[in-house]
């Protein structure tokens, strides 16, 4: 007979990981931080069932959990469905409610910088924003078409709260839309033409720099922005692979660090993360190093808010890989112990209460 997980520890750092059965749950370990082996995500069991849980959000404050289920049919009908998860002292996720996602396929979410609003996107060709009440329970959603032959992928919020950017990877381009957070609502879209396969868009903590990463092309373009009036103007493109690797290759995940200074790409094909440095001023990125996922398709990584560690998902390994991150240098120092998780897409960490 397995054993029973170990009740977590006070204080804990819990990791979850969005795949086909649910959101599964772990408790992050660490014994030594110099040592890299000794990073370990210890399962605590699937914490909330949900078919094809390909996307999570975390409201750190209120402690609630979003996920997108990514489905064709919801309660009979056609669409997808968005849930909304509170998370107890243990980190167990409790249901709160559920919404359908006015679409097919939803596959991304992002909440605004005031977390009144979660917005997500349906690959079906809309994309729906929904209010989120003072306990972290969802409102009907206001669900906007978007134009025919439309494929979004992502959507970002500026960290100003007045632009969300929507990606689409069939007419490649972003929608870029108006944000009224207060009432809810979705301005009239302007579109801005982009490089192939537009994935997923990340802003910097400052506001000044946003990075696109494009699925064909495996590149990723700097722009700089200006947040008054939600403008991005190109100011580089660079590969996520390096010169010599000529095989198959899509990238998927793009974040930055915490501190603004590099930036994380993920390539499914050459099976990597390659880190970035970033140019405080200028915004521009410089190729650091590439370090290998020990495993098929990094569809997604997670990096801890204190920015001490990385999860990366290897979608077609069923694995996911602690990392630990350079506090100086961006670096990524992998542990070399895989977790098992079937069907994983997406991964997130909550740290302690107390912030630690």
């Amino acid at each position: 007979m397995p054993a029973k997980p170990k009740k977590p520890a006070a204080g804990a750092t819990f990791v979850y990981v969005g795949a086909a059965k649910g959101i599964h749950q772990f408790r992050l370990q660490t014994s030594d931080l110099e040592v890299s082996q000794n990073i370990t995500l210890a399962p605590l069991g699937l914490g909330a069932e949900l078919a094809s849980a390909s996307f999570l959000e975390l409201d750190l404050e209120r402690r609630v959990l979003f996920a997108v289920s990514e489905v064709e049919k919801f309660e009979g009908k056609p669409g997808g469905s968005v849930s909304a998860f509170a998370l107890d002292a243990a980190g167990k996720p409790q249901l709160l409610n559920q919404r359908p996602t006015g679409g097919t396929a939803p596959c991304h979410l992002a909440l605004d910088g005031q977390r009144r609003n979660l917005l997500v996107v349906n690959r079906g060709g809309s994309v729906a924003v929904f209010p989120v009440a003072a306990d972290g329970k969802l409102g009907e959603a206001r669900v906007v078409a978007l134009e025919k032959n439309a494929r979004p992928q992502g959507v970002a919020v500026d960290p100003a709260g007045r632009f969300a950017f929507v990606c689409d990877g069939g007419l490649d381009q972003l929608a870029r839309y108006q944000l009224d957070a207060a009432a809810g609502k979705l301005g009239l879209a302007t579109a801005v033409k982009v490089g192939p396969g537009p994935r997923h868009l990340a802003f910097r903590p400052d506001g000044r720099f946003a990075y696109l990463v494009h699925e064909k092309g495996s590149t990723v373009t700097a722009f700089a922005y200006t947040a008054a009036m939600g403008k991005l103007a190109e100011v580089q493109q660079v590969s996520t692979v390096p010169p010599y690797f000529d095989g198959p290759n899509a990238p998927a995940e793009i974040a930055l660090h915490p501190n603004g200074k590099f930036l994380y790409v993920s390539n499914r094909g050459h099976n990597s993360v390659v880190l970035f440095a970033v140019d405080a001023e200028k915004g521009t990125l410089t190729y650091v190093e590439e370090q290998g996922t020990g495993g098929k398709k990094p569809v997604h990584f997670g990096i801890q808010p204190s920015a001490r560690h990385m999860a990366i998902v290897n979608q077609d390994s069923d694995t996911v890989l602690a990392s630990r991150i350079d506090a100086g240098n961006g670096r990524l120092k992998p542990s070399g112990v895989f977790t098992q998780v079937a069907g994983p897409a997406c991964v997130k960490f909550l740290p302690p209460a107390d912030g630690g």
